[in-house]
């Protein structure tokens, strides 16, 4: 050993003394500071009223920090390596250079990571994500410290390497085609402000329908109402479409969008009688009293003959029903009157199910819960006064009712 060190025994004993000495020095610097130095660091940002040395130190920001600590003793006492033997000496700088350059990878990461949470707790960060940019960051600087290492590993100076990698930009582009479609799906999501974290998406693709709960470069995560979270690839979000409800939560008003079919067969002009009932509903007296003089009038002015039924203007159920619908829609406290957002109670096309009346208004409350009740209780309340008109909701037989109805057929035949 002393031969190959080429130093006297008293030299050697005070250099490995020294080299112990050193690594001692670097192993209770970093239990020190990795240990009680963090626990004193989480008491005093605890009492602190900033944001920033919480978003800190939550991630990991002052712990990865504190790998500089035996990098830099280590460094302080490299020279005591060179002396004691010129390639331990040269091996010592390598890992020093190593060393120094994943402790910065690792501090600029837990850096990035607590800017992305002090941007998160700001209101802008549900209009404007950043998290796909942070990554992108991340990648960026992980290349940089790659080419560094290689550097450090071959002895070579990084611009070497770098006046290599024009050749290597085809294979680069293989290895990052999915973070570059990424790139660009995101930098349209974010500047577009197609997507916010909050937003209701819709992707049948991927069955998501849901909250998006997160933004990221490659990946944005949905959370389904029942719960589940979908990963959706960013470039397939954008090849792929999706419905974002975001307009219809902006707007303050759900649409309400649904009809009933009604059995045609109970479509008639309604009797004297009958307009007499009806004009004790509240809501249509002063249609009915209206409407009424009116024809009245024009059916005396073109002396209509009334015996028949065809001849003259007559009021049918189904149009008083579709008066009443729209005037009891126009009072309803949760439902926005007409001129502030799309009002309409309208006839569709009859088919072989019947004939359909739709409503097509929007709720006050766009919660779903809340939305649900409002719509719940305005059909219970139709489907309650359609008999009022004379009129069939039409439903498709059931066995029950066929056997009723066979029942009675047998009983009126027997």
């Amino acid at each position: 050993m002393q031969e190959v060190l080429n130093i006297d025994e008293e030299t050697l004993g005070l250099h490995l003394g020294l080299v112990g000495a050193n690594i001692v020095l670097a192993l209770f610097a970093m239990y020190l500071t990795r240990v009680w130095l963090m626990r004193g660091l989480k008491i005093a940002v605890s009492k602190t009223s900033s944001n920033w040395d919480d978003a800190l130190f939550d991630a990991g920001f002052f712990k990865a920090l504190s790998w500089l600590v035996p990098v830099v003793i280590v460094h302080l006492g490299s020279s005591v390596y060179a002396e004691l033997n010129e390639d331990l000496g040269h091996v010592m700088k390598i890992l020093i250079q190593l060393g120094l350059v994943f402790s910065v990878l690792r501090i600029l990461s837990k850096f990035f990571d607590a800017t992305l949470i002090i941007y998160k707790s700001l209101e802008r960060s549900r209009v404007h994500p950043i998290k796909g940019y942070v990554q992108l960051l991340k990648i960026l600087v992980n290349m940089t410290g790659i080419i560094l290492i290689i550097s450090i590993l071959i002895q070579k100076s990084p611009i070497y390497l770098l006046s290599g990698l024009g050749a290597m930009t085809a294979v680069l582009m293989i290895i990052f085609k999915d973070t570059l479609l990424s790139l660009v799906a995101s930098m349209q999501i974010t500047t577009q402000k197609l997507i916010r974290v909050g937003d209701w998406i819709e992707v049948p693709g991927y069955k998501a329908d849901g909250d998006v709960v997160d933004v990221a470069l490659h990946t944005i995560t949905v959370q389904n109402w029942d719960k589940t979270l979908v990963t959706i690839p960013t470039s397939q979000l954008i090849n792929e479409g999706f419905k974002n409800w975001r307009g219809m939560s902006d707007s303050g008003g759900r649409r309400i969008k649904r009809h009933l079919l009604f059995d045609m067969r109970s479509v008639r002009f309604l009797e004297t009688e009958e307009l007499e009932t009806l004009k004790r509903v509240q809501l249509l007296t002063p249609y009915l009293e209206e409407r009424i003089g009116q024809i009245e009038s024009w059916n005396k002015e073109n002396e209509v003959d009334l015996d028949n039924v065809v001849n003259g203007r007559r009021l049918t159920n189904i149009g008083c029903f579709r008066e009443y619908l729209q005037r009891y829609l126009e009072n309803h406290p949760m439902i926005y009157k007409p001129g502030q957002m799309t009002f309409l109670v309208r006839q569709l096309q009859p088919t072989d199910k019947g004939l359909g009346i739709e409503i097509y208004v929007f709720t006050r409350d766009t919660r779903w819960v809340n939305y649900e009740a409002i719509q719940a209780d305005i059909f219970d309340h139709i489907l309650a006064v359609v008999d009022t008109f004379g009129l069939r909701v039409f439903q498709s037989p059931t066995d029950a009712s066929l056997e009723k109805g066979l029942s009675e057929f047998v009983s009126q035949h027997s």
